[in-house]
């Protein structure tokens, strides 16, 4: 597919296997220059540790470049860090500090507040970025939804299993 885009969503697993840890951002990166070149300017991440936090990142270091790009955080709750290492939630801190906009949809974690996430992040969303090596969990259910909802889904785990 090769319709103009807007807007992009991440989705992915928390885990990023050591073999794809160093591979990873660079072929996320080469990725997002494709798409925007292909017009893209909101990048919209959900703000869980793995894929999410390297894909956020990627977007803050390439809006260096491309200034026209922003990133969007769609967070399913305040206290979505509570049980955290300190390390991951001061690069969660630094990237809610980057982003050009973030929205909380709950207070506090409620149960169903991830997939609510997830949904919102697809709504509206032109194209799914997505790093799925496993057939279950909710990064499949993101990638499914997208697919329904008529997003272009790319997933860069084909591209690291080649």
């Amino acid at each position: 597919m090769n319709f103009e885009i807007k807007t992009v969503c991440f989705t992915g697993h928390r885990d990023i296997p050591h073999d794809h840890a160093f591979s990873l951002p660079r072929v996320l990166e080469r990725e997002l220059v494709t798409l925007v070149e292909r017009g893209a300017t909101v990048f919209r991440a959900g703000g869980a540790v793995g894929f999410d936090t390297v894909a956020a990142l990627k977007v803050l270091e390439l809006r260096e470049i491309y200034p026209q790009i922003e990133l969007e955080l769609i967070l399913p709750c305040r206290n979505q860090t509570e049980r955290w290492p300190e390390a991951e939630i001061r690069t969660y801190e630094y990237i809610l500090d980057k982003a050009d906009r973030h929205e909380f949809l709950f207070e506090r974690y409620v149960s169903g507040c991830m997939l609510e996430r997830n949904r919102r992040l697809v709504k509206g969303s032109d194209v799914c970025v997505a790093y799925c090596y496993q057939n279950r969990g909710g990064t499949l259910y993101t990638m499914t939804h997208a697919l329904k909802e008529g997003l272009e889904v790319i997933n860069l785990f084909d591209a690291l299993a080649e």
